[in-house]
């Protein structure tokens, strides 16, 4: 089979793989859509972060580079190893790609076995990748999807769990108003949750088409260009002067932080969803003198059963937020490159690793 493979920073090459063994408790996975994810452009850009290197394996997964990448992926079941009954062969399924240590609790009542020691992600530091044609997973991981939601839709389950997660770290409710810091696919996506659940969104976003699209979907009550507005006062103008409850760093950028520390309300809530690449320069006075309440988000902890009723409940479209389809061959030129020099004209782009539904 074929799969694209990191190298190493600026070097990702399409390889042919043996398929992969379907050992027991195990479940066989013919990959249809794989997205392409911010961590996955860190990684080529400024890696490796959460790749291996060559000469280092991963404590967990033992492997070292070239690891096959992708994180962002639906499929169909091919097979079923030993020991797997509840699944069956031609279901659609969606997999949360954890690379956790066999000593970690992941059991439903968890809620840190994200944060467990050396966790890591299938498609980053080993697993194999849902930018290769098939791919074997252990049961834990892998989630049922209903037929009614499209496979190239389920592929955005993965991200709209990151966005589900950051939501309810933020403790966000019906009624607040919250701000959005950047209008790429996890800005959106995060946005979707929160109109879920009843939340005010402003969006602030450079991006024209970026803009658009959170007022088209309807993720977005307000889109703001902060080239045209000061964001802190549109914000507090549109809250008559009290400024948003929860506010979400979605780009990995100082000025949108700085930003968003100004939106904030007395004793709001900032949540950093991004993965940042280097340190941020931070207002720690401004947070004192505010009483703001500062939270990380990583991924998610038994978020999945969650995120996928809401899209097939209807609460959340996804279709919209695909801008794009390319084959594995293109991954570079066509996907990586567009989303990092001209991200201003897309939002999600899928991958077919087979080129099948292209």
């Amino acid at each position: 089979m074929r799969a694209a493979r990191y190298y190493g920073r600026n070097d990702i090459r399409i390889d042919e793989l043996p398929e992969p063994e379907v050992g027991p408790g195990m479940v066989g996975i013919d990959v249809a859509w794989c997205g392409i994810c911010g961590t996955d452009l860190h990684e080529y850009l400024e890696g490796p972060i959460f790749c291996p290197t060559p000469d280092t394996p991963h404590p967990i997964s033992g492997e070292t580079a070239p690891v096959t990448m992708g994180h962002e992926f639906s499929g169909v079941i091919y097979e079923l190893g030993d020991g797997v009954g509840d699944l069956r062969v031609g279901q659609h399924v969606v997999v949360e790609p954890y690379i956790i240590g066999e000593d970690v609790d992941t059991g439903p009542e968890s809620k840190d076995y994200h944060l467990s020691r050396d966790m890591n992600f299938i498609g980053l530091a080993g697993g194999g990748g849902g930018l290769g044609e098939k791919i074997a997973v252990r049961r834990r991981w892998v989630h049922p999807v209903s037929d009614v939601v499209p496979l190239d839709q389920a592929a955005l389950i993965e991200p709209l769990s990151v966005g589900y997660h950051a939501a309810e770290r933020s403790g966000a409710k019906a009624g607040d108003v919250a701000v959005v810091g950047g209008a790429g696919p996890i800005g959106l996506l995060t946005a979707a949750v929160l109109k879920a659940l009843s939340v005010t969104v402003i969006v602030s976003e450079l991006s024209p088409l970026r803009r658009q699209k959170a007022l088209d979907t309807g993720v977005a009550d307000y889109a703001l260009d902060p080239r045209e507005v000061d964001v802190a006062q549109e914000v507090r103008r549109l809250t008559n002067g009290k400024g948003a409850d929860v506010a979400f760093e979605c780009t990995s950028v100082q000025v949108v932080l700085d930003t968003l520390m100004d939106v904030l309300r007395p004793t709001g809530v900032l949540v950093v969803v991004s993965i940042w690449g280097k340190r941020a320069d931070f207002d720690m006075h401004k947070l004192v003198m505010k009483e703001i309440d500062l939270r990380g988000t990583i991924a998610y902890v038994n978020s999945h059963p969650a995120t996928i009723e809401l899209v097939e409940s209807g609460k959340i479209d996804l279709a919209p937020f695909i801008t794009g389809k390319i084959g594995v061959d293109g991954l570079v030129e066509e996907g990586f490159e567009t989303l990092i020099h001209r991200n201003e004209t897309a939002v999600k782009i899928l991958v077919s690793p087979s080129g099948k539904g292209l």
